[in-house]
């Protein structure tokens, strides 16, 4: 199976299966001379373990990191980075009933078209699993980018669940670490609380929107025209597990928008520097970052795991009948939310490097002398 790596400079290659022996990440790319321990990367795969709480699935994983190469003396030498993540709580016997039978909404079937093998224990590669590895790359990139860009900050959240959004009247950036939805409306926790239990209790599931902002963003990231910061991003957030769509600044809602609406106007502020009146365009024109917040959003589908019965066919085109039993997510959006923040913390750092490389400091001066 080809295409396991993505980025252009800082290069992240991902291996394993979720019930394999391990699985990991090979990065190569990193500057040399970023300090990293274990334990850096460590605090961010603790945001996405499994069977933290009840919203979640029970599988019992530590998600602990192991650094095998690349490292000396505490810092990083410029040479890959080997990531390793031993799984020690498969359940293989639990999708011993569905070996010859294709789960609706997963990728079985369409592995199976395309390389006349599966591997049906929890999905392998397709699984949700494989997101470890990129959390634990993504920890090294964020460590690169307190080197260089050390004001950024990345932070993603859920906004939505299912039909119930939040209001950003009560948006507090405080209190995304203070409950299980990794929301900034402590209403919407309490009212998805009550929603997700009576989801997991019948064996349903649903879907999410997440929402990651990196502030504090510098000016110049990504470039036309087949280089856009956009056009990363939306690539790396598209290759989450289950997610369904990505939109930057205004997204789809663009389209209702009159140009005099949709316009951020431009003043310069008293650093010299420009400021935008608002931020529709998400923090990015033409492909190149302005300096604003970066704000895009992505839609997580529902958990295709469910108790229902759903028709099907076996792998010889019989119809029938399954029930996908194991350990699943109610809301597989959940813990996509650290899954974000590496994504745009690799794709970033890519761009950093990517910029430096090219045009070295920003070259454009604005105002006079």
């Amino acid at each position: 199976m080809s295409f396991n790596t993505f980025g252009h400079i800082f290069r992240v290659t991902t291996w394993g299966e979720s019930h394999g022996p391990a699985l990991g990440a090979t990065v190569d790319g990193v500057p040399p001379g970023v300090p990293i321990t274990e334990g850096d990367i460590q605090q961010w795969l603790e945001k996405r373990k499994p069977g933290q709480n009840k919203y979640t699935t029970q599988r019992r994983e530590a998600d602990q990191v192991e650094i095998l190469s690349g490292i000396f003396e505490g810092v990083t030498t410029g040479t890959p980075v080997q990531l390793m993540i031993r799984n020690t709580d498969q359940r293989s016997k639990d999708y011993s009933d569905i070996a010859d039978r294709f789960r609706p909404g997963h990728a079985d079937l369409t592995y199976f078209q395309k390389y006349g093998i599966r591997d049906y224990r929890g999905g392998g590669r397709s699984s949700a699993r494989e997101t470890a590895a990129r959390v634990a790359a993504g920890g090294l990139a964020r460590a690169a980018l307190a080197q260089l860009v050390p004001d950024l900050q990345i932070t993603a959240y859920m906004t939505q669940m299912g039909s119930q959004v939040i209001d950003r009247a009560r948006f507090d950036w405080d209190q995304i670490d203070q409950n299980p939805f990794w929301t900034p409306d402590p209403q919407a926790a309490r009212d998805w609380a009550e929603t997700l239990d009576a989801l997991r209790k019948s064996g349903n599931s649903v879907g999410a929107v997440i929402e990651v902002t990196a502030r504090q963003a510098p000016a110049g990231l990504g470039a036309p025209i087949y280089a856009k910061l956009d056009t990363d991003l939306a690539a790396s957030m598209m290759s989450i597990n289950a997610v369904k769509g990505v939109e930057i600044g205004e997204g789809m809602n663009a389209a209702a928008l009159t140009g005099i609406e949709n316009a951020d106007e431009i003043t310069l502020g008293a650093d010299g520097q420009p400021r935008m009146s608002s931020n529709h365009a998400g923090g990015i024109l033409g492909g190149i970052s302005t300096g604003q917040d970066i704000v895009l959003r992505f839609a997580v589908k529902p958990t295709s795991s469910i108790l229902t019965p759903r028709k099907t066919i076996t792998t010889t085109g019989e119809p029938t009948e399954i029930v996908t039993k194991g350990r699943h997510d109610p809301c597989v959006g959940i813990r996509a939310v650290p899954v974000a923040e590496a994504m745009m913390a690799c794709t970033l750092l890519d761009h950093v490097l990517l910029h430096r490389g090219h045009v070295g400091e920003n070259r454009g001066h604005i105002g006079k002398g």
